[in-house]
């Protein structure tokens, strides 16, 4: 058997996943001095961030138990490999002149390729899930690796775009689905193997599809629903106004006024109508919950910090939750101003039934008996996301939606942001469903920039 790779970790893995200590098997990991020193710098406040360096500076001070790492370093734990904290090391002489300025970055990477030159007989590679030290490091001939624990494979995230099932049914199958007395018809007609719960499918009539263009003809949309163990119709419905105007839109409709689901993931391209169709059934569901709940990442183009805008809380966050009012605006301008429905949406804001604030302030909180809407969900973290479903109390329902393809946090992909992270893992769940909307609704600009540009 070969010996076991080392591998020295960036300070962005363990800001990323304080567990990321224990993701590495057997294999020995290095701690630059550089890691520690900006760890510290992030161990106060109240963001993820904080959160995940003083959980790294807890677990690795419990390890070591006050003893020193010693040149062999301390055991993680059962079946795990050493770890050990690693003074800071300056670039062999051939490097000298490749990075000059005396940044972080670099003290990290000359320390990984110290490490890599004290042990020849080994694998050594620098994790990190900064693209740039990555390509700095290449350049350097260093291994170097992204930190993949919470990536979900290309397959599976394919999968996650084409969930619909679609194929042709007899005209028997399709009466009794569309005009029979229960609206449904048993899934073996359909396939083979039992299918997971809230499966999504498009069937068009097997007769008309031969001779019919484009799409085979009219499709009527169905969802398996466990318990009935049967495939139901999906009806074309309404929710406060809103109507759906394609068949994904029918779908999520269908999943966000469907008591038994209650956690809902909306993905899709700008202008689909994810948030809209989030809020509308909210406000349709309002009286079946105790409060309705808006937010989303403070997060910018550019990841300008917050601290740039002037003025109060409220003021700092106006920019950020202005995208929510927008959608609550185009629902309140369906209606007459003054009428009951007009005057429903501003009661429930004057008496903050209806609330719109930042997901900052989500920890600690148990939310039971509401509609909490997270919009731009993309830009969370899977441990962000985790934190955000265990707040859940009796009765609520959990809606997240994004475009897993516009991210702008520096660290997250469309493999390893939250958004992504949770469609993968609880699919098959009967608690939970995913809609993939396809076509832009917001109007043919706004589609036609989506696709080309």
């Amino acid at each position: 058997m070969g010996k076991s790779k080392i591998f020295v970790l960036d300070t962005n893995v363990i800001l990323h996943d304080h567990k990321a200590i224990r993701q590495f098997r057997d294999n020995d990991l290095v701690i630059p001095a550089a890691v520690i020193e900006e760890a510290d710098k992030f161990k106060k406040g109240n963001d993820t961030l904080s959160y995940h360096a003083r959980g790294f500076m807890r677990d690795l001070d419990k390890i070591s138990a006050g003893k020193p790492f010693g040149k062999d370093g301390i055991p993680i734990g059962k079946d795990l490999g050493r770890i050990k904290v690693e003074p800071n090391h300056p670039f062999a002489p051939e490097f000298a002149d490749l990075f000059k300025d005396d940044t972080q970055d670099h003290r990290i990477l000359a320390t990984a390729m110290w490490v890599r030159d004290s042990h020849p007989d080994r694998f050594v590679a620098l994790v990190t899930k900064d693209v740039n030290l990555r390509l700095k490091a290449r350049a350097a001939g260093m291994a170097v690796q992204d930190y993949l624990t919470d990536k979900v494979e290309d397959e599976h995230l394919e999968v996650s775009q084409k969930e619909v099932i679609r194929t042709e049914l007899p005209s028997a199958l399709m009466q009794a689905l569309c005009y029979g007395p229960d609206n449904a018809i048993p899934w073996k007609e359909v396939q083979q193997t039992k299918p997971e719960p809230n499966r999504l499918y498009k069937f068009c009539w097997q007769e008309k599809a031969a001779g019919a263009a484009g799409d085979g003809g009219e499709t009527v949309c169905a969802r398996y629903d466990a318990s009935r163990d049967a495939i139901v119709l999906i009806r074309s419905r309404e929710a406060y106004g809103i109507k759906p105007r394609n068949d994904e839109q029918k779908m999520a409709l269908d999943a966000l006024l469907n008591p038994k689901t209650e956690l809902v993931a909306l993905t899709g391209g700008a202008g689909t109508g994810k948030t809209l169709l989030a809020l509308a059934a909210a406000l349709a569901q309002e009286r079946d919950y105790e409060q309705i709940i808006l937010s989303r990442p403070t997060v910018v183009l550019g990841n300008q910090d917050i601290g740039f805008l002037p003025g109060d809380q409220k003021s700092k966050m106006g920019p950020f939750l202005q995208p929510l009012m927008d959608n609550l605006n185009v629902i309140k301008e369906l209606y007459r101003p003054g009428s009951r429905e007009a005057q429903r949406i501003d009661n429930m804001l004057s008496m903050e039934k209806l609330v719109i604030e930042p997901l900052a302030y989500i920890r600690g909180r148990s939310l039971g008996r509401c509609f909490f809407i997270i919009d731009e969900a993309q830009n969370l973290t899977p441990h962000e996301i985790k934190t955000i479903i265990t707040r859940a109390g009796e009765g609520t329902k959990m809606v997240f939606t994004g475009d897993i393809f516009q991210i702008d946090q520096p660290y997250l992909d469309q493999w390893s942001n939250g958004l992504t992270h949770i469609s993968d893992k609880l699919s098959g769940q009967k608690l939970f469903q995913h809609v993939f909307l396809r076509k832009g609704e917001r109007s043919a600009l706004a589609d036609l920039a989506a696709k080309l540009l």
